[in-house]
């Protein structure tokens, strides 16, 4: 196809073995997959940080104006919250299509080196911003790090795991994840302040010793890029482009790339500021009742809820909202490795996105509606399974598209171009609720959150309309 030798199915050995995938891991292979897990899950954390603290630093950074009632303020403070994600995910996107390429041209361990260390340095430094700009900034700086982390990642496991346990092992890679965006969660949770929270965001580093001192390069990376880096470029966009095939698969991959990550940041990841608009008024009006937050916010902050502070209950309120979305992820991410086993990566794709388009919008629409704060306890894990399975998705099927010269360059295009698309989406969403919909907030101050949130769920739709051009890699090698 184009100049592209087709993948080919893997021998009837490896299709054929018996037993669970991961008892043909080694000692090596698990200590590699758990550093590779520890650098995703700690660079997840770091981004449900910034998720939780970024209304609170608003609120901090983001002061009125003399003409402005404290409901203009209100807006124009999340308004400000899209443009700090967008800023953010142009760092992230940048720093991917960079780091992206040194992963295929210095080696995958090098590169998650870098990147760990430029995440947690600029994460802490975001703790220190006494402005908007040099928030701006540091988020962006940190976005280097974080969006150079993933390719190298999955790449480093992919071309490590043995060919049958290769796809169990990415998915539950990006499962892990969820553990990292839970344990933000719980920060959250225990009512930490939003500068500390960044000056947790630090502790990764200390990863990167153990990054540098035991973990090798891949032997698929070292045979390329001693055998074949004469003739084909390592990390060359230039290549990847000038193959017809692998710019298809590239394009392709863009486009599911920019319906998960618009869907996801764009919407899904501004759930923990919608339950403040819905539940601050009632939490206000009539105090925290409802059994189980009762419970778990005495067990984490230690405080009685009907005498805390309302803004105390809304911050415990938004760590609980994350925390059971990543616990719904967690479980989300993990079904794709399985399901795509046995119907393919098409069709399971088509599953999540249709999910995620319809749990996502009814969050959206109708939490609150039904049984108060306690719609959060099978809303949001739903809608979590589903967001967040597709990138369970990409973890599987982006390492499967390219050939090892160009593994990393290829996955960070896909990822990372499509977080440069991704960047309009916090942007749209604060555009729809300050100067579309601000007219319907007399019905009520979260009703402009709901219509926005709900239009953008059409943002789905892009991901089944790329997936009938998506091909399918079930049951294939990797290419070479």
């Amino acid at each position: 196809m184009h100049g592209f030798e087709e993948l080919k199915p893997e021998s009837n050995n490896n299709n054929s073995a018996s037993g669970p995938w991961y008892k043909e891991l080694n000692r090596y292979h698990w200590f590699v997959f758990v550093v590779a897990a520890l650098g995703w899950l700690f660079d997840t954390m770091d981004q449900q940080l910034f998720t939780l603290g970024r209304p609170l630093a608003m609120v901090d950074l983001i002061k009125a104006l003399p003409e402005e009632t404290p409901a203009q303020l209100s807006l124009r403070q999340k308004e400000f919250g899209g443009y700090a994600t967008s800023i953010f995910l142009i760092g992230w996107a940048t720093g991917g299509l960079i780091f992206g390429v040194l992963g295929d041209r210095w080696g995958r361990v090098k590169t998650m080196l870098a990147t760990i260390v430029v995440y947690s340095i600029f994460t802490g430094l975001s703790s220190f911003s006494r402005g908007f700009g040099d928030f701006a900034l540091w988020r962006f700086l940190t976005g280097l790090g974080v969006g150079g982390e993933f390719a190298v990642g999955v790449s480093l496991v992919a071309e490590v795991m043995p060919s049958r346990a290769r796809p169990h092992a990415l998915g539950l890679l990006q499962a892990l994840s969820a553990i990292g965006n839970i344990t933000a969660a719980v920060i959250g949770m225990v009512g930490t302040d939003w500068r500390t929270m960044f000056l947790i965001g630090t502790a990764p580093a200390l990863l990167s010793l153990v990054v540098r001192r035991r973990l090798k390069e891949p032997e698929r990376w070292q045979s390329v890029s001693t055998t074949d880096g004469v003739t084909k470029q390592l990390g060359s966009y230039s290549e990847l482009f000038g193959n017809p095939e692998l710019r298809y698969r590239a394009f392709i991959g863009l486009l599911l790339a920019s319906a998960g990550v618009i869907g996801l940041w764009g919407i899904g990841f501004f759930t923990a500021d919608l339950q403040r608009e819905v539940f601050g008024p009632v939490i206000e009006k009539e105090g925290f009742h409802g059994q189980p937050q009762e419970f778990l916010f005495k067990f984490f902050t230690g405080k009685d809820p009907s005498t805390a502070a309302k803004a105390d209950v809304l911050k415990f309120l938004s760590g609980l909202v994350l925390l059971l979305q990543n616990v719904g992820a967690f479980f989300g991410i993990y079904m794709f490795s399985h399901v795509s086993h046995y119907l393919g990566r098409r069709p399971t794709f088509a599953i999540c996105f249709f999910g995620a388009m319809l749990t996502t919008a009814n969050v959206f629409w109708n939490l609150g509606k039904f049984d108060g704060v306690n719609d959060i306890f099978w809303m949001v894990p739903l809608m979590g399974f589903f967001q967040l399975s597709v990138f369970g998705g990409y973890a599987i099927y982006f390492p499967e598209l390219f050939p090892t010269r160009l593994r990393s360059t290829g996955i960070s295009f896909c990822y990372n171009v499509g977080r440069f698309v991704a960047a309009i989406g916090p942007f749209t969403l604060g555009k729809l609720i300050r100067h579309v919909f601000s007219d319907y907030a007399s019905q009520g101050a979260a009703v402009p959150f709901r219509l926005a949130g709900v239009t953008m769920c059409s943002i789905f739709l892009l991901g089944l309309i790329a997936l009938p051009f998506a091909p399918e890699t079930k049951g294939k090698p990797l290419p070479e």
